[in-house]
């Protein structure tokens, strides 16, 4: 549990500052492409941010190993699909956008888990 909510707590003081540096640090560097990416990075990073607190609150409710693994694949999509849409917003190289579904589908596996789990626990 308590990995869950300090993973909840970096991650939304990076989204906020990664968000901030967006739109202070990048305005006018990057094409509002880019920018819309790092915006669209920045928004999925804080969404799942949620999801850590809400994991770490059903843990200590439910002893269940789906709750706990939904965590590791939230946290895991934001560090592929967020990551990699900072990177390629950045850098242009498209080889990091291609591994941004990879982190897509790590959240819905998250969200597939922590659904079963409350389906069936609660």
């Amino acid at each position: 549990m308590k990995v869950f909510l300090l993973l909840g707590v970096i991650n939304g003081f990076l989204a906020v500052a990664l968000g901030a540096f967006g739109a202070h640090g990048l305005e006018g560097k990057l094409s509002e492409k880019m920018i819309a990416t790092w915006e669209k990075a920045v928004q999925y990073q804080m969404f799942h941010t949620v999801a850590l607190f809400v994991t770490a609150i059903l843990m200590q409710k439910m002893q269940v190993t789906s709750v706990a693994t939904a965590g590791w694949f939230f946290f895991a999509g934001i560090l592929l699909f967020s990551g990699s849409l900072y990177i390629y917003s950045t850098t242009a190289i498209k080889t990091f956008a291609m591994i941004t579904p990879i982190g897509g589908v790590a959240f819905l596996i998250g969200w597939i888990l922590l659904g079963y789990a409350i389906v069936k626990y609660v």
